[in-house]
């Protein structure tokens, strides 16, 4: 995208970078191929594409990427209202977001087979999705979109009552980084009790955690499971209980120990999808430091450390969002999440 000093000088939401992350989910959330489906076959009746399938949400290699790349669109718009893309970004959410075509959305989610489908990640994806439309309250879209909203609202409320065990991976399978985003649509709506479901769950998950040894990250993470579950309590807890809460999680953060959490990822091929995933490492990183930064009191020494953290590890992908498609169909999304932390809607 461009040089990795310009990034240095400019690790904000800028216009231009608002622009180029626009162009980029253009580019992807209608182009169907290539792709891989979240799908279970029940019959050979079943054996059809992705446009066939998702009336919506059929680009960007995955239904997920898709949905990501969507919020991405609509979160831009919202805090950028006159950028150059702002009318095709308008003409696509016209056209997308219709009666007939979130029908078909959620008459997939229907299928017996699809019990599981994108589960967790999509689901909170969805819902965070939903929350950012509502932002644009001079628009249909939101209202169109909002029975799927709904049913995967209500999957949650269905799975998370037998969902003994808390998933801590660094990729889609993870349950901080589903209840993270899903809280900001349980906020959204005002639906304290799906918010009570969510800090129930995460306290029963993770209240109990202490001096968290951080084996990170995996060859193919692009989420921490230590900050997630941070990121994740933070948004559920009173501040009053999460701050102590989180110096026995991470007692020497001051001191960037453990020092994994304070290393931006190295990502050794871009083209490799897995691999790929390092660089949203990175971003998501920096998401959550520096959303946790700003719970601290004024004058711990934490918070200029996350700080400086999060610049490094935005610094160490920033130039990287585009130029390779395994990566280019999703990282602008953790790249904005980063470089908004701290906003919320409400």
């Amino acid at each position: 995208m461009s040089s990795p000093s310009a990034h240095n000088r400019n690790l904000r939401l800028t216009r231009d970078l608002a622009s180029k992350f626009a162009q980029i989910a253009l580019g992807h959330v209608t182009r169907e191929y290539p792709n891989r489906l979240d799908h279970v076959l029940e019959s050979d009746a079943d054996a059809s594409g992705p446009r066939a399938l998702h009336a919506i949400f059929y680009g960007s290699f995955d239904w997920h990427s898709c949905v990501h790349g969507y919020w991405l669109l609509a979160a831009l718009l919202r805090r950028q209202p006159t950028l150059p893309e702002a009318g095709a970004i308008r003409a696509l959410f016209d056209d997308a977001f219709t009666a007939d075509k979130v029908a078909a959305e959620v008459a997939y989610l229907a299928r017996p087979s699809a019990r599981g489908f994108e589960r967790p990640y999509g689901w909170g994806w969805l819902l965070k999705l939903q929350a950012e439309l509502m932002g644009h309250p001079e628009q249909p879209w939101a209202a169109a979109h909002q029975p799927l909203a709904e049913a995967f609202a209500q999957r949650f409320r269905d799975n998370l009552p037998k969902a003994n065990y808390p998933v801590r991976t660094g990729v889609h399978s993870s349950t901080a980084f589903a209840l993270a985003l899903a809280q900001d649509y349980a906020a959204a709506t005002r639906d304290l009790k799906l918010t009570a479901l969510f800090r129930g769950k995460a306290q029963t998950w993770y209240l109990g955690d202490r001096n968290a040894a951080a084996w990170e990250p995996s060859g193919d993470d692009f989420l921490s499971p230590t900050l997630m579950e941070a990121e994740c309590l933070r948004r559920l807890l009173p501040r009053e209980e999460f701050a102590p809460w989180l110096k026995a999680f991470l007692p020497r953060a001051a001191a960037r120990q453990p020092a994994s959490l304070f290393t931006p990822a190295v990502v050794t091929d871009r083209s490799d999808g897995k691999i790929a995933h390092l660089d949203g490492l990175n971003f998501s990183r920096a998401w959550c430091w520096r959303e946790l930064a700003a719970t601290l009191p004024a004058g711990d020494p934490l918070a200029a450390v996350a700080e400086a953290t999060a610049q490094a590890h935005l610094t160490a992908s920033l130039p990287h969002v585009a130029g390779e498609y395994m990566g280019e169909h999703w990282l602008a999304s953790f790249a904005l999440l980063a470089l908004t932390a701290r906003e919320h809607i409400g």
